[in-house]
C-alpha cells in the first residue's frame, strides 16, 4: 500500500470528486486520475481508481434502482462493449492526448449549443424519437473507447442521454447503471496487462470509506437540487470537464 502523505492529499480529493460524480453530478469524476498523478504514474492511478469506481458504483446504482430508461441502456451497452474493445485494440496506436482534445473541443461545443437553445428565453426542445437510433450507437461506442483509452467515456454518453431531457433522477439512474456496466467491461483489459497490482488493491482499499461516504453524500445533494437547475448545473460541468480534457490533452501533444 502506498504511504506517501502527499499522494493522500491529492487522493482523498480526487475520491471525494468522484463520488459527488456517482452521486449525480455527472463528469467531475473525471479530473480523479489527473491528480492522483501529480503524486504517482498515470497507470497506477487509474489501477487505484477502476476498483474504488466499482464500489461506488453499487451505491449509486441501489440509490437509483428505480429510475432509468432500459432504452438507451440496451442500445448503448452493446455499443459500449464494442468501443471498449476497440480501444483495446488499438491501445498502442491511438495517443490518448489526442482523444482528449477532441472530446473536450466537442464537449465545449455541445454544451454551449444547448445552454444556448434550453436558454430561458427559449421553448426547451425534447430530442425527437430516431427511426435508426444511430446516434445511441455512435455514442455508445464512443463512450466505451473514449473510457478505455482515457477514461473520459462520460462526455459522449451525455451528448446523447442529455438531449433527452430525461426527469432528473432518470437521467442519473440511466448514468449509473451504464457506467456501472462498462467499469466492469474494462477489468479484464486491465487484468491482461497486469495492473492490478497488490500496491494498488491495498491503497484503493484504504480509500473505500472516503469513496463510499463521499457517494452518499452526493447523492443526498443533488436531490436537493431542484430538477429545473439540474440539467444547467450538468451543461456547466460538462463545459468544465471538455476544458479540462481539451487542456490535457493538448499538453500531451505538445510534450
Amino acid at each position: 500500500m502506498l504511504t506517501d502523505p502527499f499522494f493522500y492529499a491529492v487522493a482523498i480529493p480526487a475520491v471525494i470528486l468522484l463520488g459527488l460524480a456517482k452521486g449525480g453530478f455527472a463528469g467531475i469524476g473525471v479530473i480523479a486520475v489527473p491528480m492522483m498523478a501529480l503524486a504517482v504514474s498515470p497507470v497506477l492511478a487509474a489501477s487505484i481508481t477502476l476498483p474504488i469506481l466499482i464500489v461506488q458504483d453499487v451505491v449509486s446504482v441501489w440509490s437509483f434502482r428505480k429510475t432509468w430508461d432500459g432504452k438507451i441502456l440496451a442500445l448503448m451497452l452493446p455499443s459500449a462493449a464494442a468501443g471498449i474493445a476497440l480501444g483495446y485494440a488499438l491501445a498502442a496506436f491511438v495517443k490518448p492526448g489526442a482523444v482528449e482534445l477532441a472530446v473536450g473541443a466537442v464537449s465545449i461545443v455541445f454544451a454551449l449549443m444547448r445552454l444556448w437553445a434550453e436558454r430561458a428565453s427559449a421553448p426547451v426542445r425534447v430530442a425527437r424519437a430516431e427511426r435508426i437510433p444511430w446516434r445511441g450507437v455512435v455514442a455508445g461506442v464512443a463512450a466505451g473507447f473514449t473510457s478505455q483509452i482515457a477514461h473520459a467515456g462520460g462526455p459522449p454518453f451525455q451528448m446523447y442521454v442529455l438531449p433527452k431531457n430525461l426527469p432528473r433522477d432518470t437521467f442519473i439512474g440511466t448514468s449509473a447503471i451504464f457506467f456501472a456496466v462498462v467499469n466492469w467491461m474494462k477489468v479484464p483489459a486491465y487484468w491482461a496487462l497486469g495492473q492490478f497490482t497488490r500496491e494498488a488493491m491495498l491503497t484503493a482499499a484504504a480509500l473505500l470509506p472516503v469513496a463510499i461516504a463521499s457517494t452518499y453524500a452526493g447523492v443526498w445533494l443533488v436531490r436537493r437540487v431542484p430538477a429545473a437547475n439540474f440539467y444547467r448545473i450538468i451543461y456547466l460541468l460538462l463545459i468544465a470537464v471538455g476544458a479540462k480534457l481539451a487542456w490535457d490533452g493538448a499538453a500531451s501533444l505538445m510534450g
